[in-house]
């Protein structure tokens, strides 16, 4: 066989692993800078201090989450490249629960944000 049809086991010369990395960029990218930004909305808004404090911690919180896996990308894509040229299985978890995190505390930073409003 040749061609795409050609298998080449558990490494794919094609350009996966870094449109994977690409893809943590801009999720740590939206994270910290939506953080940021809806952290200084909150602050400047008026907020009683309660849910102030609340809505800002959470999205200081989801832009810390974003500057973290920022820091990590470029590790993760070295073991992901390790990995796949060793045959050895990808373990993301750690990153991907990271990214969940962050998401949900900038979910729940709007929710307080909106009721409070």
């Amino acid at each position: 066989m040749s061609g795409p049809e050609r298998s080449h086991g558990i490494w794919d010369p094609g350009l996966q692993s870094e449109r994977t990395r690409l893809a943590w960029v801009r999720t740590g990218v939206m994270l910290s800078t939506g953080g940021i930004a809806a952290t200084g909305l909150a602050l400047r808004h008026g907020l009683p201090s309660a849910p102030l404090a609340l809505a800002a911690g959470t999205f200081a919180l989801a832009a810390l989450a974003g500057a973290v896996l920022l820091t990590r990308t470029g590790v993760r894509f070295r073991r992901v490249q390790e990995a796949l040229h060793g045959g050895r299985p990808i373990d993301s978890r750690p990153d991907a629960l990271l990214a969940w995190l962050g998401t949900l505390c900038a979910v729940a930073g709007a929710v307080v944000f909106v009721l409070s409003s």
